[in-house]
């Protein structure tokens, strides 16, 4: 659990600060689950620049909250959680000054969002709050109040979350938290896992990834673990100290973000990594007569492919398909003769299909069509599916042909802006495996849309 914080002082000397607002977000990792924001009374005037820069003034401090009033409050929510602030170790420090004053020791592990986008987002020009998150187009309204702030605050923290593709922030918090043995949330964990897609990570007590999956149904599948009876389910259910996931709105996320981090982490029960997840291919060529045709073949490679698929039947399927779907001869080496039936013509009529240069152009042109509508080759296109909430959307980059990443965005401008989409997307390496895994999710999902970058 993590509070996302923002603070606004009266400014001064060091540590005679007092605060005049506060904003904290409590959030769970995926949605904000308690928040508390007020104005407070400091007992002191603020200095003018503060004033000019904030719009906060004495006057309207009068009537609000002074800070022992609103204590409890601030313990109550920030209970149990990492305190997630821009330049944390500010707000921590006024915080603690504050309880000090009170004579109350408070305590909370933080995590600094300027210290996590120097590592996750290096080579930007700025790490102020909001040059950064203009840069990554994330919207930003009252800039310098408390609440402005801390909802930028917790955009970056979505977005660097979903960056953190080693796990290192979880890991961090995991291994500063005390473990001890499995208690009765932690065995009832499963309860608190959402019914959505998106990828789980199940960690040992030393906060290391023992084993990742993915899922349509996070609580469905993780219930399984927890109640199978196979070697590796008993091993995570007495190993498993904490389980986290990430939803990602649509399956092909999920399953290129599992495909990435079972290459690269390697989970100690995650079984052996398959080195390839195709075996054949369905290309085209010409035969004597000019004709292009479909075929099917082994394959090592995507390269000069249509598609790849898993099996023979898969790609015969596809070729079946393809053939009624764009009104091609069904057959392999489909065209000797110049009277020769297509198969799909019962009449004899050969529709392009006969020998002869002008029908050869028409019927090659919808040949031409199926790599068109198929193939990644050459093409720079971002695919937009489904995001993890209502008015988000998720974005997948492709340029030449090559994978370059994921992202989510609210706004049509962040993918119109070429520099502001490249900054939001999460970098992934672009294999024959990620090209065959988004090939086949695009067959099976036309609904899909994929829009012309330029």
């Amino acid at each position: 659990m993590y509070v996302i914080l923002d603070i606004e002082t009266t400014g001064g000397k060091f540590n005679e600060e007092g605060i005049t607002e506060i904003a904290i977000h409590r959030f769970d990792g995926h949605k904000v689950v308690d928040k508390f924001i007020s104005l407070v009374n400091p007992e002191k005037e603020i200095q003018p620049f503060v004033v000019k820069l904030t719009g906060i003034n004495d006057k309207m401090l009068r009537t609000a909250p002074k800070f022992y009033e609103i204590a409890k409050r601030i313990v109550e929510i920030t209970e149990d959680a990492v305190l997630v602030a821009h330049n944390a170790q500010f707000d921590y420090r006024i915080l603690r000054t504050e309880f000090r004053r009170l004579g109350y020791n408070f305590e909370r592990k933080t995590l600094c969002t300027v210290n996590l986008s120097k590592e996750l987002i290096p080579d930007k020009e700025s790490y102020s709050l909001g040059k950064l998150v203009r840069s990554l187009g994330i919207p930003v309204s009252d800039r310098h109040r408390a609440n402005g702030d801390a909802l930028a605050t917790l955009q970056l923290f979505k977005l660097l979350l979903a960056k953190d593709s080693n796990k290192s922030i979880i890991k961090t918090v995991i291994k500063e938290g005390s473990m001890g043995e499995l208690s009765d949330r932690q065995i009832n964990l499963v309860e608190q896992l959402p019914n959505d897609t998106g990828v789980y990570y199940m960690y040992d007590k030393d906060g290391d990834l023992i084993f990742l999956g993915r899922s349509t149904d996070i609580k469905k599948k993780v219930n399984k673990h927890f109640t199978g009876v196979s070697n590796v389910a008993k091993k995570l259910q007495k190993q498993t100290r904490k389980v986290t996931f990430e939803k990602t709105g649509n399956d092909l996320i999920a399953t290129l973000k599992e495909n990435e981090e079972l290459r690269r982490v390697k989970p100690k029960y995650n079984s052996s990594i398959r080195k390839k997840l195709f075996n054949y291919g369905v290309f085209i060529k010409e035969n004597k007569d000019g004709y292009l045709s479909l075929f099917i073949d082994k394959t090592t490679t995507t390269d000069q492919t249509i598609g790849t698929f898993s099996s023979y039947i898969a790609a015969k399927n596809f070729v079946h398909k393809t053939t009624k779907e764009f009104t091609l001869c069904n057959k392999v080496n489909y065209i000797s003769e110049a009277k020769t039936n297509c198969g799909n013509y019962e009449d004899g009529t050969c529709n392009g299909a006969c020998i002869k240069k002008e029908a050869t152009e028409v019927y090659n042109a919808r040949v031409k069509q199926v790599i068109e509508t198929y193939s990644l080759a050459g093409k720079n296109i971002l695919i937009k599916d489904k995001g993890r909430e209502i008015g988000e959307y998720s974005a997948i980059l492709i340029k030449n042909g090559e994978f370059k990443g994921y992202g989510y965005y609210n706004l049509n401008h962040q993918i119109n802006n070429i520099h502001i989409l490249e900054s939001i997307i999460t970098n992934m390496k672009s294999t024959q495996n990620t090209i065959h895994l988004i090939l086949t999710y695009l067959r099976k999902n036309k609904r899909v849309q994929q829009i012309q970058l330029h």
